[in-house]
């Protein structure tokens, strides 16, 4: 099993103690496996849904945003998770979003799947949104899993004293299906 641990780690801090530094992180398909389309499916739950956000998303395998598909972003919020298509440019990105209630303390299995034109996201094998959009990626991305603190603005949730010192986001497998030709 996979565990990304974001914790609080105010020893290596030069601000205030009452607003301690979080140490965060993720891993990446991007030395390996690079595609376009395809059914990508992770398995996960985290700990603690309050103030850390988990994000399963595809990333352009050429590290130049946009694109983006997000899959499973919770936002640190609890019981909400957010799907998102990235497009356009980094100066004027669009986006196309999806929500979902849903308790991400329990295990899911997260999937997406990528196709011309089309972004089809589902959870525990049902389909949960679709996107339809000529804006979809058409060039080859990479798997990405992470968890991370935001810089609490445009509606994400800010570790706050019912945060837990350390969350954990635990993942128990992938898979990553090519597209059928």
């Amino acid at each position: 099993m996979l565990i990304l641990r974001t914790y609080e780690d105010p020893a290596h801090y030069g601000g205030p103690a009452s607003d301690p530094p979080w140490v965060e992180g993720g891993v990446s398909s991007y030395a390996g496996l690079r595609q376009t389309y395809g059914e990508y499916l992770v398995r996960s739950r985290v700990t603690s849904t309050t103030g850390v956000s988990q994000v399963e998303l595809l990333w352009p395998a050429n590290n130049s945003w946009p694109p983006e598909i997000d899959f499973n972003e919770s936002n640190g919020s609890g019981g909400l998770t957010t799907a998102t298509l990235h497009w356009g440019s980094s100066t004027d990105p669009q986006q196309e979003t999806q929500s979902l209630q849903i308790d991400l303390t329990q295990w899911h299995t997260w999937g997406v799947i990528w196709s011309p034109g089309e972004v089809i996201y589902t959870v525990d094998g049902t389909v949960w949104a679709t996107i339809t959009n000529p804006n979809t990626p058409s060039e080859p991305m990479v798997l990405d899993l992470q968890q991370e603190v935001s810089a609490c603005g445009s509606g994400e949730v800010c570790p706050s004293s019912t945060t837990p010192a350390e969350v954990d986001l635990e993942v128990d497998w992938v898979v990553v299906d090519a597209p059928n030709d």
